[in-house]
């Protein structure tokens, strides 16, 4: 039996050619922003895929998403109209996001930037204060939260700095394992908080991750603690993180999402990532929502593809089913 599948976002000739080259003989894919009417379409790749595309395919029982996450116009699309239709992310960019989460991190504990930054101008002072701003990482606890395949990759390097690793993760019944000395339920949060030096946030946005974090949370974190977030902006409210970052609650935290996008192509050379200064406090390092992106993104992220749809082909089970409910 052929396999259908429809790429929304086409990507280049070199990197679709890529993706055939790996598929079984029975995978059969187009790519486009328009679906091909006569098509009997079986999955559509994409991210946020609109009403008459779904209604247009009745054959339609898999939509993968191509990256981690659930958009909620996707989700508010299959849970009231379209409830067949199983949801699949791409975990291909585990490797890089988790990567530099512990760039940020190391950054960020370290002030790598503000050295830098005096030592272009020449200016040794930094070197000679005391005490130093730097934290050290050996011996402490990280506290992980989202211990999904960005979260354990980011304990693993954790535990090989030298750190205890805590971990939170929903509907795990284990209690450790080779990355995390201890693996919690998220109720536990607010009591793992004071054991942390460290809170690298690797969590999706959903209704039950937004706002999780604001002052009470952060004010429970011990002193010169360093907060790293690669999940969402919005799981850390804005005010409650500026303010403690400016007043020096927070020692330091590396930062690669926000809370303000830009929103078209030209704005992408004016927008301010937040209503408040971050870019004015030293104990911040900035980066505009690039975990995933490397010159190696496209092809791996063909790679992952590749393995759901074959798996699709041949009658298997397709891995990384999202919960609808929970929202990844």
């Amino acid at each position: 039996m052929t396999l259908n599948v429809h790429l929304l976002n086409a990507p280049d000739v070199e990197t679709l050619a890529y993706l055939r080259a790996q598929l079984d003989p029975n995978v059969v894919v187009t790519a486009g922003e328009t679906v091909p009417e006569t098509a009997d379409l079986h999955i559509l790749v994409g991210g946020r895929p609109t009403r008459d595309q779904f209604a247009a395919n009745p054959n339609l029982h898999t939509l993968i998403i191509p990256w981690a996450g659930l958009p909620a116009s996707a989700r508010d699309l299959v849970r009231r109209e379209f409830p067949h239709v199983a949801i699949h992310n791409l975990h291909h960019n585990a490797a890089p996001v988790a990567e530099l989460a512990l760039a940020l991190f190391l950054a960020a504990a370290k002030f790598i930037v503000p050295y830098d930054r005096a030592l272009r101008r020449r200016d040794w002072r930094m070197r000679y204060a005391r005490p130093g701003p730097s934290v050290l990482l050996d011996g402490k606890t990280a506290l992980v939260l989202g211990y999904g395949h960005i979260g354990r990759r980011v304990a693993r390097g954790c535990r090989a700095l030298g750190m205890t690793v805590l971990a939170v993760r929903r509907n795990s019944t284990a209690t450790a394992d080779a990355d995390a000395d201890e693996i919690h339920p998220p109720e536990a949060l607010r009591d793992l908080l004071p054991r942390a030096q460290a809170l690298l946030i690797c969590l999706p946005h959903t209704p039950h991750t937004d706002g999780l974090l604001g002052a009470a949370e952060l004010a429970l974190l011990p002193p010169r603690s360093v907060l790293v977030n690669i999940g969402r902006g919005a799981i850390v409210q804005e005010q409650a993180l500026y303010a403690a970052l400016q007043n020096g609650a927070l020692h330091a935290a590396g930062l690669d999402v926000w809370y303000n996008y830009p929103a078209d192509v030209e704005a992408r050379s004016q927008t301010p990532p937040s209503a408040y200064p971050f870019h004015e406090l030293d104990n911040v390092v900035m980066s505009p929502h690039r975990g995933g992106d490397t010159a190696d993104t496209d092809r791996l992220r063909m790679t992952h593809l590749a393995a759901l749809l074959n798996a699709a082909a041949r009658g298997e089970p397709i891995p990384n089913r999202v919960d609808i409910e929970a929202g990844y």
